[in-house]
C-alpha cells in the first residue's frame, strides 16, 4: 500500500508535467508564420534561382567514443568518413560535438582519460589530413571531462590532442561574400569533472551566462546564428535566464548526447517557444550517424545521414515546412524563388535527380556546379495548401536514395514534431526529478509519522488485506527499535553525504542528494536527485513494506522459521525472493560504488554499504522482536478470528 502511493505520487507528477508540456507546446505550435524582420527579408532578392549563389554547406557529427577496449571498427571507420566522406561532401565547417573519447575503463564501470585513445583521434586526423580540407571544430562532451580536477591538468587531454583546443564558451564568425553566419559554442562540461555517473547534466554557471549573453550580442547582425553544445538543453542546468531564452535569436541548437536513447527515440528533434530548432544527432559511437546542414538564401536545411550510404540528398528549396522557423527565415523568398534547388552528393557520378510534387513527376534536375542540381518551376502553381516533394537521386555506380518532406507557402500553423521527441528536449529534467525525488521523500516520511500517532484500527472478523495492511504500519510505526532507524536513515538520504570517496582521483570529496563537494567546489546535484528516487523506490519502500511483513507475521505468532505454515509457500517464497533481489541490486550499487570511487567510498558510504547493514540489522530485529508493544499486538491478534 505505502508503495502503491508513492507510486501514484510520482506517476501523477510525470502525467502533470507531461500534460502541462502537451498544453504548452501545443500553443507554441499553433504561432503563426512570419516574423516582422524575417517576413520583410524574404520579399527582398536575391531568391532561389539556378545558380550557384547564396548557400554553403557543413556537417556535424556527434559521440565518437574512441575506445581502448570495445568495438576496433570504430576509429577505422572514423577515419574513413575524415576522408572519403569528407572528400566527398567538402563541407565549409565540421562540427564534433562532444564525446571524443570513451575514457571507460575495460569494466566499463569506472571512467578515467586514457591518452592513448586520443592519440587514435589526433592520429585519425593527422593521416587523414582533415584538417586541411575543412574547418573542424571539436568540443568537449562530458565523457571527455570524466576524472579530471581541472582545465589545467595534464590528464585533460582534450586541450593537447584536440583540433580546436578551445576551452570554454565562443563565438565562431563564418564570412561569405553574402553575409556572416554566427556558430556560438555553450560549454557545460562541469570543472571539476567528476567521474561518472555523476556528469551527466551540464552546468551553465551565472558566470557563464554571462558570458553566452555577451557571445549572443556579438551575433545580432549575422545572416543566421547557430548555437552548439554536447548536451541537449534538457540535460543543462543553466543560471536564470537559461539557456533556450538566451539562444531564442538562434535558429537551430545542435547537440548530441542522449545516443537515440539506447535506440528508443531515433529521431531526437524539436522546436523551442521562440522557435529555435532542437536538433539531436545520434551517435557515431554505435549508429554511425552524422549530418549536412545548408544555408541556401538563409533558408536552413539539414538531413541526417547512415556513413557510407549514398547517394546523400539535401533538399534546400522548397525547405521542410516542419523545420520551418518563421521567426528566424526569410521563408517568403520560397514563393519567390525560380527554381527547385538539390543537393546530391556521392563518390561516383550522380546520374539523375528525378524530382516529384505530389506524386507527379517535375522533371530530372540539371547538375549546375558541385553537388547542386536545379530543376526551373512555377512556384505560383503551388502556392496554397501542404505538398509533398519527393527526390530520388542515382549515382554511377547503381546506388539509388529517396528523400522527400512537405512543404506550404502559406501562413498556417506549424507542423508538430513527435510528442515524446520533444517532451525529452524540452523539459527541464533536472527541476521534474528534484520534484519527485521530494514527493517520494515526503511520502516516505509522512506515511509513518501519521501511521505513528494515527488510533490503530481494532481488528474484527476476517480482516481484508488494506485493513491487515494498515494494521501491519500501526505496528511498524510504534516500534521503536525499527520506526527510528528507518526514518532517521529516510531524513538523512536528504540531508546527509551520501558517501566520502575520491571523486576525482587525487581529490576527496563529498556527495550529497543537492550536489557535490570537490576540492572548493560545489557541483549542482541533478543525476544525484534520480539516484534518490531509486533508492527510496527500490530499496527504502521495500524495506519498510517487509518489515511490516514480517511483523504481521509475529503478531500472529510466527517465527522465521515458521512463518511458511502462515502464508504459504508461493507467498513467502516470492516475497523473499524479491527482496533478495532487491537487496542485491544495493549490493550491487555498492559494488559499482567502489570501482568508480574508490575503496575509502564503499566504507565511508552511509546510504549504499551501511543501507544493506542496516536492513540485515533490522530484518533480524523484527524476526525476533519480542518487546511488550509486540506482545500487545500478537494479544490483538489472538483475539481477531483471522488468526
Amino acid at each position: 500500500m505505502f508503495a502503491l502511493f508513492s507510486a501514484l505520487i510520482a506517476a501523477g507528477l510525470l502525467l502533470a508535467c507531461l500534460t502541462g508540456y502537451m498544453l504548452e507546446n501545443y500553443t507554441v505550435q499553433l504561432r503563426p508564420r512570419g516574423g516582422t524582420g524575417q517576413h520583410s527579408r524574404g520579399e527582398q532578392p536575391p531568391y532561389p534561382a539556378g545558380g550557384m549563389d547564396n548557400i554553403f554547406w557543413f556537417l556535424q557529427v556527434s559521440d565518437i567514443h574512441i575506445s581502448k577496449f570495445v568495438d576496433s571498427q570504430r576509429a577505422p571507420d572514423f577515419q574513413k568518413f575524415c576522408t572519403e566522406t569528407i572528400d566527398v561532401i567538402k563541407p565549409e565547417i565540421v562540427f564534433v560535438t562532444g564525446d571524443l573519447t570513451d575514457a571507460k575503463e575495460r569494466n566499463r564501470i569506472g571512467s578515467r582519460q586514457y591518452e592513448i585513445e586520443w592519440q587514435t583521434y589526433q592520429t585519425i586526423l593527422k593521416k587523414s589530413r582533415v584538417l586541411e580540407k575543412t574547418k573542424w571544430i571539436d568540443i568537449k562532451g562530458n565523457h571527455d571531462a570524466f576524472n579530471i580536477p581541472s582545465l589545467e591538468s595534464v590528464n585533460n587531454y582534450y586541450r593537447k590532442y584536440s583540433a580546436f583546443k578551445r576551452e570554454g564558451s565562443f563565438h565562431y564568425v563564418y564570412q561569405t561574400h553574402f553575409g556572416n553566419y554566427s556558430f556560438i559554442c555553450a560549454d557545460a562540461t562541469p570543472s571539476p569533472g567528476p567521474k561518472r555517473p555523476f556528469n551527466f547534466f551540464g552546468l551553465l554557471n551565472q558566470n557563464k551566462m554571462a558570458e553566452l549573453s555577451k557571445l549572443a550580442s556579438e551575433a545580432v547582425h549575422s545572416n543566421q546564428t547557430i548555437w552548439f553544445s554536447h548536451y541537449t538543453t534538457s540535460t543543462i542546468i543553466s543560471a536564470s535566464p537559461g539557456i533556450r531564452r538566451i539562444m531564442s535569436s538562434a535558429i537551430a541548437y545542435l547537440c548530441g548526447h542522449l545516443h537515440t536513447l539506447g535506440g528508443f527515440m531515433p529521431v531526437l528533434h524539436s522546436r523551442h517557444e521562440h522557435g529555435t530548432l532542437e536538433l539531436e544527432l545520434a551517435d557515431w559511437m554505435d549508429n554511425r550517424r552524422y549530418r549536412v546542414l545548408v544555408f541556401d538564401h538563409d533558408l536552413f536545411s539539414f538531413v541526417d545521414l547512415k556513413f557510407d550510404k549514398w547517394p546523400v540528398i539535401v533538399i534546400t528549396n522548397p525547405k521542410s515546412t516542419l523545420y520551418s522557423s518563421p521567426v528566424h527565415e526569410p521563408l517568403g523568398k520560397i514563393k519567390h524563388s525560380t527554381h527547385i534547388r538539390v543537393l546530391a552528393f556521392s563518390p561516383a557520378q550522380v546520374t539523375s535527380v528525378l524530382i516529384k510534387i505530389d506524386g507527379v513527376l517535375i522533371g530530372n534536375a540539371v547538375h549546375i556546379e558541385g553537388p547542386l542540381h536545379t530543376l526551373p518551376w512555377k512556384a505560383k502553381d503551388y502556392s496554397k495548401g501542404m505538398h509533398f516533394i519527393e527526390v530520388q537521386a542515382q549515382d554511377k555506380a547503381g546506388r539509388t536514395t529517396i528523400i522527400g518532406h512537405k512543404f506550404t507557402m502559406e501562413e498556417v500553423e506549424l507542423l508538430t514534431f513527435d510528442i515524446m521527441a520533444s517532451f525529452i528536449l524540452q523539459s527541464s529534467h533536472y527541476i521534474m526529478l528534484r520534484v519527485i525525488f521530494i514527493l517520494v521523500l515526503l511520502a516516505n516520511i509522512l506515511v509513518i509519522i501519521v501511521f505513528r500517532y494515527l488510533t490503530k484500527p481494532q481488528l474484527k472478523e476476517s480482516p481484508g488485506f488494506f485493513t491487515l495492511a494498515n494494521f501491519s504500519f500501526h505496528v511498524f510505526s510504534k516500534t521503536n527499535v525499527l520506526y527510528y532507524p528507518v526514518l532517521l536513515f529516510t531524513c538523512y538520504i536528504a540531508v546527509g553525504p551520501w558517501f566520502i570517496g575520491e571523486i576525482v582521483d587525487g581529490y576527496f570529496g563529498a556527495c550529497f542528494v543537492f550536489g557535490i563537494v570537490v576540492d572548493g567546489h560545489f557541483l549542482e546535484g541533478s543525476l544525484t536527485f534520480f539516484i534518490g528516487i531509486l533508492q527510496l523506490t527500490f530499496f527504502n519502500i521495500p524495506l519498510i513494506c517487509y518489515l511490516c511483513w514480517c511483523l504481521l507475521l509475529r503478531c500472529r505468532g510466527a517465527f522465521f522459521r515458521s512463518h511458511i505454515k502462515y502464508t504459504g509457500w508461493i507467498r513467502s517464497v516470492s516475497m523473499h525472493i524479491i527482496m533478495m533481489g532487491l537487496l542485491g541490486w544495493q549490493v550491487y550499487a555498492c559494488y559499482f560504488l567502489q570501482k568508480t570511487y574508490g575503496t575509502v567510498a564503499f566504507f565511508l558510504s552511509p546510504v549504499r554499504t551501511w543501507s544493506v547493514i542496516l536492513a540485515l540489522v533490522l530484518v533480524c530485529k523484527a524476526w525476533n522482536l519480542n518487546n511488550s508493544a509486540i506482545r500487545t499486538f500478537k494479544a490483538e491478534m489472538k483475539n481477531c478470528p483471522y488468526s
